[in-house]
């Protein structure tokens, strides 16, 4: 995500930091280059315009010029600049101390709206143990209702629905009856969209926010609109207050002009971004970490919060075992395959490790499918050949390779990469530092 912006902002950066020391013309030249990376990326140009003025008295006052590290200061500078672009401190949702909390979700039609209420109520479900409950009260567009009760099924919520008869605002009240009823402890209503905002859908939105009297308005916008979704979202404010923005297709997002803009423009921070299609890509929206990805500085925290969420502390025990024991074979290895890959989209996982996002990632040529081969090739080997790899030699090699459509040369390579990683793991394991020059040289 934001790869364009992210990249030109990192360019202009790295030659800051290159000079020894800045000068005010210095300091002139990196605040064109960056208005013209927000500009690129879709930024509004009232909030770009403002953006680079703050930024170029904060540099010119804080002893940039001939100071000690001029290029780490305004490196750090910008950090903090667009994190108070994009809110500051990571907002959340406010809950009702009398159940059910009342969620109500806004948004044109065609910005990821229905899929993001199931998603937010599976991370209700999974990070504040909710009992959750969806109301379906999106009558007009075709298959809306039959959409929400199946992704919130998946998402482990019920859905609450009675047809595309009835009024949506009789259906929202009904709905928030049934779930005092039932004890739920958050209700999340899914309204209807336009493809344009009118006054219908203004209307509408008035009648079931004081028909349920929400806790929290959610507006859902889509990301890779860009300015589109901030205008849209300037008009909401205007007709109906929200609280907060939802960003949908967040990872499909490459400029960042939208979510760099909403809030300077509304006034309404961003709660939660959607980063892929799957129901489990979905969290909280933190500025500071968006920023340090945007400059290249790895998102950690980010990431150790995903891989806690996708491993198992009784599989890391037993992992941690096999590794003292040298027990680690092919079947472990495609177990944890599979674990990181539920972590998302590998460019973006890796794009959370410090010093590999940026120029060194694009170089680096990610290809997902890879693994999908590396799988193949390692299902087509029988349980005794997971267990001990030494056994396949040329026949099985060829055998194994037919199997998996590869050919005797990737099996080959993959095997002996086994090999080099089991080293790792075995030196690891025992607490010692791996020897990597002695693996580099068996490598060759």
């Amino acid at each position: 995500m934001f790869d364009s912006l992210a990249e030109k902002l990192q360019e202009t950066l790295t030659d800051v930091r290159n000079r020894g020391t800045l000068t005010e013309q210095d300091i002139d030249s990196a605040m064109r280059e960056i208005r013209l990376a927000l500009l690129e990326a879709d930024v509004n140009f009232k909030v770009v315009r403002q953006f680079t003025a703050e930024l170029k008295e904060r540099c010119l006052g804080a002893d940039v010029i001939g100071g000690l590290n001029p290029g780490q200061q305004v490196i750090k500078i910008v950090g903090e600049q667009l994190t108070e672009l994009m809110g500051g401190a990571s907002a959340g949702l406010s809950f009702s101390p009398r159940p059910p909390t009342v969620i109500l979700m806004a948004g044109l039609q065609g910005s990821g709206k229905t899929t993001a209420t199931a998603k937010l109520a599976r991370y209700l479900r999974q990070e504040h143990s909710c009992t959750v409950a969806v109301a379906a009260c999106d009558v007009y567009r075709p298959a809306a209702v039959e959409q929400l009760v199946k992704v919130a099924a998946q998402a482990g919520a019920e859905a609450y629905e009675q047809g595309t008869d009835r009024d949506p605002v009789e259906i929202a009240e009904w709905a928030l009856a049934r779930a005092r009823d039932e004890g739920k402890d958050v209700l999340i209503v899914d309204t209807s969209g336009r493809l344009h905002v009118d006054k219908e859908l203004m209307d509408e939105l008035v009648r079931i926010r004081a028909a349920v009297k929400p806790h929290s308005v959610l507006l859902v916008v889509d990301a890779m609109t860009g300015q589109d979704a901030v205008n849209v979202a300037e008009q909401f404010a205007e007709a109906v207050k929200f609280d907060g923005v939802v960003m949908s297709k967040l990872d499909g997002d490459a400029r960042g002009g939208a979510a760099l803009s909403v809030k300077a423009v509304t006034g309404k921070p961003i709660l939660f971004a959607s980063t892929g299609e799957k129901l489990e890509q979905f969290e909280r929206f933190h500025p500071d970490r968006m920023a340090q990805r945007i400059l290249g500085m790895g998102d950690v925290m980010s990431l150790i919060e995903i891989a806690e969420r996708q491993f198992d502390e009784g599989d890391a025990r037993e992992l941690e075992r096999k590794l003292r024991r040298n027990e680690f074979d092919l079947d472990d290895f495609l177990d944890q395959m599979r674990t990181v890959r539920k972590m998302g989209p590998l460019t973006n996982v890796l794009g959370m490790i410090p010093g590999l996002a940026g120029a060194q990632l694009k170089n680096m040529k990610v290809d997902e499918r890879e693994l999908d081969r590396i799988q193949a090739i390692i299902l087509s080997m029988t349980p005794e050949e997971r267990r001990r790899p030494e056994l396949i030699k040329g026949s099985r090699r060829l055998r194994i390779a037919r199997g998996s459509g590869a050919n005797v040369q990737a099996v080959s390579r993959l095997i002996k990469q086994f090999g080099q990683t089991r080293k790792i793991m075995r030196q690891v394991g025992r607490g010692k530092m791996p020897d990597i020059g002695a693996l580099m040289r068996g490598a060759r």
